[in-house]
């Protein structure tokens, strides 16, 4: 089997059970319906998993959030082992995904600027209708 797509594989697998096992916390400080783990990049060696993590709320409220899953990376690993057909488990480490922020960002000065993807692709689709 090819290494990257075991390696994949693997990282898909981890993104779907760290899913669950923040539901499965318990820590009334966090507020699982608003995090989403967006990625997951396992090192070569497959000791080291970097979780990103987005967030709903203000930055003060995701830096929190990250610190709070950092405290409770021993839980997830262990969950990881319990569940993953893996020899070693991965260590854990979090990290604030800022990528969907600036996506959203990037949106917002687009729309100040005059440029709406939106409205183009919608007025494209109504001439396209009235042509036909």
């Amino acid at each position: 089997m090819n290494p990257e797509y075991r390696k994949s594989m693997l990282e898909s697998e981890i993104q779907k059970l760290l899913s669950e096992a923040v539901s499965l916390l318990r820590d009334p400080r966090i507020k699982k319906e608003f995090i989403t783990i967006s990625r997951v990049e396992l090192s070569k060696d497959k000791r080291y998993a970097d979780i990103y993590v987005s967030f709903l709320g203000s930055a003060e409220e995701r830096k929190e959030t990250v610190e709070l899953l950092n405290h409770a990376k021993g839980f997830f690993r262990t969950y990881l082992a319990k569940n993953l057909r893996i020899y070693t488990a991965p260590e854990v480490r979090f990290h604030e995904d800022k990528g969907i922020e600036s996506s959203v960002r990037v949106n917002k000065l687009l729309k100040e600027l005059g440029y709406d993807a939106l409205e183009k692709l919608e007025k494209e689709k109504k001439k396209k209708e009235e042509e036909d």
